[in-house]
């Protein structure tokens, strides 16, 4: 697989994830996609929730050698994408390399959501590098991790905090929230006056003080609320048709028994993406990914500030002093068409973008050379990559590795194919 650059493209082994939250191996895309990609086995009652593409250390890639390669090559058992970067830096291209150093700047998946994600938010560079020093072994590295989820199946997630009217509408209608909250906490949100010049700064005082509170709350005021509040909401039910967060936030409840993050819930947008529609997070955004099968792509890190729906370590004193405590709905992307099989992901972050490539059987498209390397998931059907000096058969599960510089030509033959492409931000290159 060589590039014109004189370079070849990798064929990658990546790495799987099984946390709790995973969907089963039975209907997960990870689990297929494992199978596919390394011939593991499947357990049907498994949870599969993440498939990794790239050098992080908590998920390395190995290189996968060709048929035909060298016999010296084929000896070398097992080398990681990373040491093989590290000895061969020009693949990343000099504006990578002058940037970001001698790795990989992004970190490529795919996610099976089975149940809820924690909510969590994601350190900016330094506050990244504060904790990775004060807390290694919680926070593994110094890195901020902005990302970004592309929905390949509806996707549902809560990401970013609801506006002032919301949350006003919230403390009227949930008495269980100003019952741990404090009727003071719940006043100073109500006597906000939307109309004054320093609106926006007195909800996003009044916004931290009461959602502080709330994730503050003892562990016994906390199930006793949650026990009135699902009581309250069953009784309703018979009533009336509950909203779409009353629905979502029993659902939680099952989940997650007399956790904090089902009263939190009601604090945040409920977003619910349609396959090819995008949501980025920037750091210090909170969020929780609901459910769903969702491509992801984020600047390599594994630094996570858990504060509720997870049975792991909670930081909820450093979760609520890190959020901007910004209001509104987050921004959707529907992508832009780069072609009639392309659309690319744009987020506004150097690190990353994605594009997304349907290819009808039979038809063809080039990705032009670039300055900077790129990583290819090969999700359904099977087609053939052509680099300057070299041809070969790309079928679903396969990830690849292309070096900075190098034309690649793909082919649809068998069925449509359809791939997913990770690489640098191209406003990065085109310095915009």
């Amino acid at each position: 697989m060589a590039g014109v650059n004189g370079e070849k493209l990798k064929r990658l082994r990546a790495w799987v994830q099984n946390y709790e939250w995973g969907r089963s191996g039975a209907e997960a895309e990870v689990a297929r996609l494992l199978a596919l990609n390394s011939g593991a086995e499947i357990e049907p009652n498994k949870p599969y929730a993440e498939f990794w593409m790239g050098t992080h250390e908590s998920g390395p890639n190995v290189l996968v050698e060709e048929e035909g390669e060298e016999e010296e090559e084929k000896e070398q058992q097992d080398v990681g994408l990373k040491e093989w970067i590290e000895k061969n830096p020009k693949v990343l291209g000099h504006k990578v390399l002058e940037k970001w150093g001698s790795d990989l700047p992004f970190l490529f998946k795919v996610l099976s959501v089975g149940k809820a994600l924690s909510i969590q938010a994601h350190p900016d560079k330094e506050l990244a590098k504060e904790l990775h020093k004060m807390k290694p072994n919680l926070y593994k590295d110094a890195n901020h991790k902005p990302e970004m989820a592309l929905a390949i199946t509806e996707f549902r997630a809560l990401c970013g905090f609801i506006t002032l009217q919301e949350l006003k509408e919230v403390l009227e209608d949930v008495p269980e929230i100003v019952e741990l909250v404090g009727t003071a906490s719940a006043k100073q949100v109500m006597e906000i006056d939307e109309r004054g010049g320093d609106t926006a700064d007195k909800a996003k005082t009044a916004l931290r003080s009461v959602f502080t509170q709330l994730m503050s709350a003892s562990k016994e005021m906390t199930t006793k609320a949650i026990s009135k509040l699902k009581s309250r909401l069953l009784l309703q039910s018979q009533l009336r048709s509950l909203t779409e967060k009353e629905e979502l936030v029993l659902q939680l409840e099952k989940q997650y028994p007399g956790d904090i993050g089902v009263l939190s819930a009601f604090f945040f947008n409920y977003v619910k993406l349609k396959p090819g529609e995008a949501l980025y997070l920037a750091a210090n955004e909170p969020h929780a990914y609901l459910s769903g099968d969702c491509v992801e792509c984020m600047a390599t890190s594994d630094n996570v500030v858990r504060a509720g729906l997870t049975p792991k370590h909670r930081d909820i004193q450093t979760l609520c002093s890190m959020l901007t405590y910004n209001q509104g709905y987050p921004e959707i992307l529907s992508g832009l068409a780069l072609s009639p099989y392309i659309t690319r992901y744009l987020p506004p972050f150097d690190e990353f973008e994605v594009d997304r490539c349907i290819l009808p059987k039979g038809s063809s498209v080039v990705f032009p050379a670039i300055p900077g390397p790129s990583i290819f998931l090969a999700f359904v059907g099977e087609g053939k990559m052509k680099t300057g000096c070299w041809e070969g058969i790309v079928t679903e599960g396969d990830v690849v590795f292309e070096p900075a510089n190098t034309e690649l030509v793909i082919t649809a033959t068998t069925s449509e194919l359809q791939l997913y492409r990770a690489g640098i931000n191209s406003r990065f290159f085109h310095g915009q």
